[in-house]
């Protein structure tokens, strides 16, 4: 009989999670939905002292008490924070940690410090009662917690109903994990409708990053639900089936190993000639063979690309391709390297942007009444400033396989880096889009909400299809129809510059 501790993410109980305990229950497992101090019927019991430790040593006292040789501990979302820590602490006692559509802390973080809107996150401390209390949301703010696609309404309104205030330490107190739950099996159950899956995941263990190695472990695997952050709710059934899976080692193991098959160090896809290269601290500058200020097109790389990654993006083969591309056509070529190292970083990224921009539009050999801006991937949402409120430079914007409007579990909904709520200004630069037909659906659905947006309101959008073509396809994908998409979108965007 397998043993189940399903632990709620903040302002629940175990009420949540009542229709898949029952569904375990039926068929044979033990289960116990957490309470954590200061929720549900416990909510007397907290103080401005209950923390995230209060809560991992809950647990680690519930582990004590169950007569199972091991048990199967899942956390839904920021409730992943205390099962991490009490494996940590209990690591004999846990035989598979359930990520149900929850993130990969690290040592020392906190879930604040996992939220990815500064903003978001200081109106939450602004909320707290009694300077130790967060309220829960109120019905038109769950959504922004996480999407609620799938919940029937009943449900909804009882969420709103039970949730109680989380107390504030339980998400500003970082987390300590000291490494000796690192070999207990793992899945995640990946919610496709708030944005993950096991495609986005592959692509972005295709960056490289090194945190995400331990994920081609064979003790690794994953589902996916079609529905939104609240699978308990919206699908029991499924999830049930889904964690009865995972205890039996079931699942998908990811196909993608970041040290073997990085996609970025491949060759660029054509064959253009190389031209010096300038750089100066984060820009790189590829002037053409010309005697007088020529127009400029600033390369925007995507990511989050890790901080310590090697080399950089704007050493990146597809870049200095483009770079060069631009220059041997009679542009000055830029590429960039942003701090784009996490979700929340986007602020800083933006304001890399522009300081590089100021930089380029004043540098003599550049006309700097004539620039485009291209982007790429989830460097998408930088564009968002820009459409919102384009300077009468900005000749044309671009953007290849782009993220345009953040995905639900980015925490990223209230933010500035909408571009699908920015490209309905009443004044916006021509835009030259180019998307591919073997793109994430999430990614997909995003570039869609775009165009539907630009149409409603008469945007200038080109649209390169690449029906073939993968995300990233400048260096996967070297065939006549991904160069005639670069090269179709290179002129558009030059010709753009010269009127």
């Amino acid at each position: 009989m397998t043993t189940f501790v399903l632990v709620p993410g903040p302002h629940c109980g175990g009420w949540v999670w009542e229709g898949v305990t029952a569904r375990l229950r039926e068929a044979g497992a033990e289960v116990h939905p957490v309470t954590l101090t200061g929720l549900g019927d416990r909510r007397d019991l907290a103080g401005p002292g209950t923390d995230l430790e209060t809560h991992i040593e809950e647990l680690a006292r519930l582990l004590d008490r169950i007569d199972a040789p091991q048990v199967v501990i899942a956390g839904h979302g920021a409730g992943i924070h205390p099962v991490l820590g009490v494996a940590d602490r209990r690591p004999d006692r846990v035989g598979r940690i359930v990520h149900v559509d929850a993130g990969m802390p690290r040592d020392g973080e906190s879930v604040l410090d996992l939220m990815p809107d500064p903003a978001a996150r200081e109106r939450l401390l602004d909320r707290a009662e009694d300077g130790w209390r967060v309220p829960p949301p109120t019905a038109a703010e769950w959504p922004a917690r996480g999407s609620t696609a799938g919940v029937p309404d009943d449900e909804l309104a009882r969420l709103v109903r039970l949730a109680a205030p989380q107390p504030v330490r339980t998400l500003d107190q970082p987390l300590r994990l000291s490494g000796r739950a690192d070999g207990v099996p793992t899945t995640g159950v990946l919610c496709t409708a708030n944005g993950s899956s096991i495609a986005m995941v592959e692509l972005v263990m295709s960056m490289g990053d090194p945190r995400y190695r331990k994920l081609t472990d064979p003790r690794v695997t994953f589902f996916e639900l079609d529905t939104g952050h609240w699978p308990m709710l919206s699908t029991p059934d499924e999830l049930a089936g889904v964690l009865l899976r995972a205890a039996a080692g079931e699942g998908r193991r990811v196909t993608v190993t970041p040290c073997e098959r990085p996609v970025h160090p491949r060759p660029f896809l054509l064959n253009v000639p190389e031209r010096p290269r300038e750089r100066t601290g984060r820009i790189d500058l590829y002037p053409p063979d010309a005697d007088e200020p020529r127009p400029a097109v600033v390369f925007v790389h995507g990511g989050p690309v890790p901080e310590s990654a090697q080399p950089t993006p704007r050493d990146w083969p597809s870049f200095v391709g483009y770079g060069r591309y631009a220059a041997s056509l009679g542009a000055v070529g830029v590429t960039l390297d942003h701090r784009l190292h996490g979700l929340g970083d986007y602020g800083r990224a933006a304001q890399d942007v522009a300081e590089a921009v100021e930089l380029v539009r004043a540098d003599p050999r550049v006309d700097g009444e004539r620039v485009a801006l291209w982007f790429f991937s989830a460097g998408g949402l930088l564009s968002a400033d820009w459409l919102a409120a384009p300077p009468p430079w900005l000749r044309c914007v671009a953007a290849t396989y782009p993220v345009l409007a953040p995905l639900p579990g980015w925490g990223l909904a209230d933010s500035r880096f909408r571009p699908a709520v920015a490209v309905r200004a009443a004044e916006r630069p021509p835009i030259v889009l180019t998307r591919v037909g073997l793109e994430n659906a999430q990614i997909a659905g995003t570039v869609e909400e775009f165009l539907r947006a630009a149409e409603d309101c008469d945007a200038e959008v080109e649209v390169i299809d690449v029906p073939l073509g993968h995300h990233g396809f400048e260096t996967i994908d070297h065939t006549a129809q991904t160069r005639h998409a670069v090269e179709r979108a290179m002129g558009s965007v030059l010709r753009h510059l010269r009127q």
